[in-house]
């Protein structure tokens, strides 16, 4: 089996157009899942602003969690709870849809150990394209990839920086944004003259068959 760290291990169909695709509040409503997780042990999600462990607290406090706890929950989440969080509406089908004509993989930043988890999840939801478990920017695992296909290719992530990061890398490609959760949508930062923001699954594979040049058959 290759290595679904490599994004060279992957299988990219050669003159296919290529989807490029993140997990967590893009296909997966990643922030419901990790919040509900963080209850059964305690704690509160509050979502007052675009992070993470900045809005985990103990019941009552006004101080968010330490860094350490946070992380120590967060990596827990990924071990044992994160095939329990939900799809995004539409991402499914969405993601059928385009496969129809192009190739797609997930690349998703993720602790090690979150690997098998994630592949069931995807599976489990009909999604079970090839993944790539990535850390930190994106761009470097997007050229890659991109590269491997005289196709055009487009990228989706709901983090600005990822985008920048392919935006530098990988120019060519190109770039949306989706931020799945709703609450998170109206703080989360973008750059609508960089990357179009769409944050309905339906719209975005609409424009992704545009970009990629291609409508719905």
């Amino acid at each position: 089996m290759s290595d679904p760290q490599d994004p060279l291990s992957v299988e990219v169909h050669p003159g296919r157009p290529l989807v490029i695709v993140d997990v967590d509040e893009v296909l997966g409503l990643f922030m419901q899942g990790f919040g509900r997780f963080v209850a059964e042990r305690g704690y509160e999600l509050r979502v007052d602003r675009f992070a993470l462990f900045q809005n985990l607290y103990r019941p009552g406090d006004t101080q968010s969690l330490d860094f350490n706890t946070g992380r120590a929950l967060f990596d827990d989440f990924f071990r044992i709870g994160s095939e329990h969080m939900e799809p995004t509406p539409h991402a499914v089908d969405s993601l059928t849809r385009l496969a129809q004509n192009a190739s797609i993989v997930v690349l998703t930043n993720a602790p090690g150990h979150a690997r098998a988890p994630r592949a069931r999840w995807l599976a489990r939801h009909g999604i079970g394209f090839p993944l790539v478990i990535n850390e930190g920017p994106k761009g470097a695992a997007v050229a890659q990839l991109s590269a491997r296909t005289t196709g055009p290719s487009a990228f989706i992530d709901d983090l600005l920086p990822n985008l920048d990061s392919a935006a530098e890398a990988a120019p060519a490609v190109h770039r949306f944004q989706l931020v799945a959760d709703e609450r998170l949508r109206a703080l989360a930062p973008a750059a609508p003259e960089r990357h179009a923001r769409i944050d309905d699954w339906r719209a975005l594979a609409t424009a992704i068959e545009a970009a990629l040049g291609g409508g719905r058959r």
